[in-house]
């Protein structure tokens, strides 16, 4: 993970600290297009789309990061590098004091070393790469044709710059259970650091990627714990240990309660309309009628993706778990050299 300037944390800590005392919401994510170059097997975004009548430009999304002011922001889609003005969002949704932490989730097929050169120079603070298995079934499940020999050439050059903001994001599934070990590997063998994140039926209904087994819930609690030992040896893996072991108790139980959609993190679409999460279609003209209308009434428990594992923690868990991270992210660099 990247290391933050001690101004700019404390500026964020700031932020969140009065972001939590109004309701605010902590994270905004910006899906910038629904539109992607993949077409994976757990998402209900794949393909290319027309492009929708009202969509947002830059100017619009400086104009929401103003209303919203939001501590961290993620670039999202469908795969927001098909958007040819993303230079320009990305200098819409900073500030000039370096917030918000700027997150761009791609699954990196249209990512060049230049391009995440000009990107980072223009703002953003992390790269959230896709990868699902470490080899070429990576490329079956995301329906897109060598696309891991790009990931395998990419990556390591991203981790040689030494910025640290290079992470790869998997999604668990029934069918990389048995590999997400081997993912990790791949990660340190790259240079960067991974994130693991649950799959959830809601969004798709398809229920062949889910985790129900018995057998498959002790191997998923088994790598779990081999996860969290790695975590507290170096900083390479970027979830907090608790969200790593809520993962499984997550899937054991089927649901978890306490979702904190619409009040910490919200989406908005590429036509401008607010919704707590990216599960469900109903939209919203404004966080306030989210409050009235969603999370008053709130009590879906159907996920366990990375936002919402993290988001649910309070402020101080939050606050402590980060410094840690960073603390580990630095020693683990440290010892690389």
């Amino acid at each position: 993970m990247p290391t933050i300037p001690f101004t700019r944390a404390a500026r964020m800590i700031a932020r969140g600290t009065w972001s939590f005392c109004i309701d605010r919401p902590l994270v905004v994510s910006f899906e910038v297009t629904h539109s992607c170059t993949c077409n994976c097997q757990h998402c209900d975004k794949g393909g290319m789309k027309p492009e929708p009548p009202g969509l947002l430009q830059a100017e619009d999304y400086r104009r929401l990061r103003s209303v919203l002011k939001p501590m961290v922001v993620q670039l999202s889609g469908g795969e927001p590098l098909l958007r040819k003005d993303i230079e320009e969002i990305v200098r819409a949704v900073k500030e000039p004091n370096g917030l918000p932490y700027t997150i761009l989730v791609t699954n990196g097929r249209l990512l060049t070393e230049e391009k995440y050169l000009t990107l980072r120079r223009l703002g953003v603070n992390q790269f959230s790469i896709s990868l699902d298995f470490p080899d070429e079934r990576h490329d079956d499940f995301r329906r897109s044709p060598g696309l891991f020999k790009h990931l395998s050439e990419l990556v390591p050059k991203l981790g040689r710059h030494g910025f640290g903001d290079a992470v790869l994001n998997t999604a668990i599934t029934r069918g990389n259970l048995k590999t997400l070990r081997a993912t990790y590997e791949k990660a340190k063998e790259w240079g960067v650091a991974i994130s693991y994140s649950a799959y959830t039926p809601l969004r798709t209904g398809n229920m062949d990627h889910y985790i129900s087994a018995p057998e498959d819930l002790e191997l998923l609690r088994r790598t779990m714990d081999e996860l969290v030992e790695l975590k507290t040896q170096n900083g390479q893996i970027a979830n907090s240990p608790w969200t790593l072991t809520g993962t499984h108790d997550f899937l054991k139980q089927g649901s978890i309660s306490g979702c904190q959609a619409g009040r910490r993190f919200l989406v908005v679409t590429p036509e401008g309309g607010l919704r707590p999460c990216s599960m469900f279609d109903p939209t919203y003209a404004s966080q306030k009628e989210i409050m009235e209308k969603f999370v008053a009434t709130n009590t879906c428990g159907g996920c366990y993706v990375s936002i919402r594992a993290y988001l649910d923690a309070s402020f101080w868990t939050l606050l402590k778990d980060n410094v840690k991270t960073r603390v580990l992210a630095r020693n683990g660099r440290a010892n690389q050299c």
